[in-house]
């Protein structure tokens, strides 16, 4: 069987944690299997190489360039040490040799007070170039033979979309050539977040980009399975920071996972899915940190279940726009709309227009708030509109479950259940037959999360 394991950044967040990944991998390798390796950077390392540069930007002198490299050098060479002891001397080079070029860019960057799309994307896919090699000697300390490799040097290329590149479909062939050749013999320790624009440059793959990776990889070399060891046990109800009762999903289908990480699940983006999706490939949560827990299913299918609603999503920090006055009978209006609002890089989760076309209602993020203004002025002095306004003061809540589709009365037991609280809803939009999420008022958002929770019995096993 293939296996693509990815390992998140509090995966190999340290000695003890690597120490885990490296005996999940060895388990799996001696049962016979043909696993090939994802790794996130250790635990915060982007974050802080993000904050580093803008520190930079912003006038830090050159001492704190030092004192920075010389943190992120301890902090990969002491796990090294205690990981893998007999390869100090050999991974230490190559280390160095990644933190002299990030010390190169950031010294550029300070000369310049500017960091551009292509030079971020460089400086913020170090931190997978220093845990891939810390992995992947670990794993030969314990004498399973390994090699590491970049993203780009295993075939994934992308479309260079510099901080949110999509891998393109020439990526699995090469994949199969430099990955699945040698899978059985070596595993191959993959830097993931990142892959080549078709110039050679690398581009990151956005949020959740090492997952995302796993599952490119995966589909490269038609990996019976992809799993995701993090640090929860698996797609939750809700978010349990918010709902204590939230309990794990044993199982659930792409379709709905997609829409639950694109309403705010962060623990799998739904981008993540898609190459895993496109070919059938089962994709497993577990939790590195308790892993005799099952976990969550993401597949194609799930068991057979009577639950109607498999889980509710809350978005915060999230802005409502409100059009209104459209130019009489000028066509393409709402085309202007929303292709100024993607000229300025500006993604609208959820629309809902009336029958009479005179209005529209979209949900932004809030740090979108900006540009959306200078886009729909644009629009307005156009004459095609008469005045737009923002209220930030909302919340997304979405719910999903597969069991909605061609279940009369869902609706009716959704703002039913709000409404018996006395909750508000400003907008509604349903965009699938497993997903209908509505927008209401900023201090009702948990609210109406805990009103559907205890709705549909989330909290209760099947």
């Amino acid at each position: 069987m293939r296996v693509v394991m990815k390992f998140g950044g509090t995966s190999v967040g340290d000695a003890s944690a690597i120490r885990k990944a490296v005996a999940f991998i060895k388990e799996s390798y001696e049962k016979g299997n043909e696993v090939a390796v994802v790794v996130s950077a250790m635990t915060k390392v982007t974050d802080q190489i993000i904050d580093a540069a803008e520190k930079i930007i912003s006038g830090a002198d050159a001492q704190f360039l030092e004192t920075f490299i010389d943190g992120l050098r301890k902090r990969h060479i002491d796990t090294l040490k205690e990981v893998a002891p007999d390869y100090v001397a050999e991974v230490s080079d190559h280390l160095e040799v990644r933190l002299m070029r990030l010390k190169d860019m950031l010294a550029a960057v300070q000369n310049l007070r500017e960091l551009t799309p292509r030079s971020r994307d460089y400086i913020i896919s170090i931190g997978e170039k220093l845990s891939a090699p810390i992995v992947s000697a670990a794993l030969r300390q314990i004498g399973i033979p390994s090699f590491q490799i970049s993203g780009c040097d295993a075939g994934i290329m992308t479309n260079g979309v510099h901080g949110n590149a999509s891998a393109l479909p020439e990526s699995y062939p090469r994949i199969a050539e430099r990955i699945g050749s040698r899978l059985g013999k070596e595993i191959p320790v993959i830097q993931g977040f990142a892959g080549c624009s078709k110039d050679g440059s690398i581009a990151t793959l956005g949020r959740s980009g090492s997952d995302y990776s796993g599952a490119i990889i995966g589909a490269g070399v038609d990996a019976d399975e992809v799993i995701i060891w993090t640090d929860v046990d698996g797609v939750m109800t809700t978010d349990p920071r918010l709902i204590l009762e939230a309990r794990v999903i044993d199982s659930i289908s792409f379709i709905e996972m997609m829409e639950m990480s694109y309403f705010g699940a962060k623990v799998i983006h739904s981008r993540a899915l898609l190459p895993a999706m496109e070919k059938d490939i089962p994709v497993y949560v577990r939790n590195t940190f308790n892993p005799t827990h099952p976990g969550t299913l993401i597949s194609r299918k799930t068991h057979a279940d009577k639950r109607i609603v498999k889980a509710v999503s809350l978005i915060k920090n999230s802005c409502l726009i409100s059009v209104t006055g459209f130019a009489t009978g000028r066509p393409g209006v709402a085309g202007e709309i929303f292709s100024a609002l993607a000229d300025a890089g500006v993604n609208v989760m959820l629309i809902s227009q009336g029958s009479s076309e005179l209005n529209i209602s979209m949900i932004i993020t809030e740090e979108e708030i900006g540009m959306a203004e200078t886009a729909l002025k644009k629009v307005q002095e156009s004459g095609a509109i008469r005045q737009y306004t923002f209220s930030s003061d909302v919340q997304v809540v979405s719910v999903v479950g597969a069991g909605m589709r061609g279940t009369p009365g869902t609706l009716a037991r959704i703002f039913k259940s709000l409404g018996e609280r006395k909750i508000n809803v400003v907008m509604i939009s349903q965009g699938s037959e497993v997903n209908v999420s509505f927008v209401v008022n900023g201090n009702d958002g948990i609210k109406a999360v805990r009103a559907l929770h205890e709705e549909f019995q989330l909290d209760k096993e099947e």
